[in-house]
């Protein structure tokens, strides 16, 4: 007798989780249900996600950086004296890179950072930045507020010309 009444009660009990299990499958997968859900917390994540990414890759321009124009209405902010500093700092796209001189034998300055494949030229009459990564010109004919108006740019070669 203790064994039969267990049993129904065991049997009730699967009987009532059956139905209560179907009931919450055809829940999910009712449309507003699927439809509800998942677009709420998706665009959770993505807020999150993008405040939290502009906020880590935006540097402060350097004191005292001077602002070269390029054409097509780009631009970036070089702090550093070009004719006697071993390394610059670029201010490109929101964030600072460290650039460090190489040895030419045109004359022409050039900084060069392996770890940001950042690869800065400086000519006498222009400026031009490239990524080694992808072998692209980046900008191109940048100059400085001086060079505008007829000045050449402030490289080593132009310093070692003056009197």
């Amino acid at each position: 007798m203790k064994k039969l009444l267990i049993l129904s009660i065991a049997g009730i009990l699967c009987a009532s989780l059956s139905t209560i299990s179907s009931s919450a499958v055809a829940a999910a997968t009712s449309p507003q249900a699927s439809k509800a859900q998942p677009q709420k917390s998706s665009k959770r994540h993505v807020s999150k996600r993008k405040a939290k990414s502009t906020a880590a890759k935006t540097d402060p321009v350097p004191a005292n950086a001077v602002k070269w124009s390029c054409e097509d209405g780009q631009s970036f902010m070089l702090q550093g004296n070009m004719e006697r500093d071993q390394i610059v700092t670029l201010h490109w796209g929101n964030k600072n890179y460290k650039l460090p001189r190489q040895q030419t034998s045109t004359g022409a300055d050039r900084f060069y950072d392996a770890a940001s494949h950042l690869d800065l030229v400086v000519i006498p009459t222009k400026a031009m930045l490239f990524s080694d990564k992808d072998s692209s010109r980046l900008a191109d004919e940048c100059k400085t507020v001086a060079m505008t108006q007829g000045a050449f740019a402030p490289t080593q070669s132009n310093a070692l010309k003056r009197p």
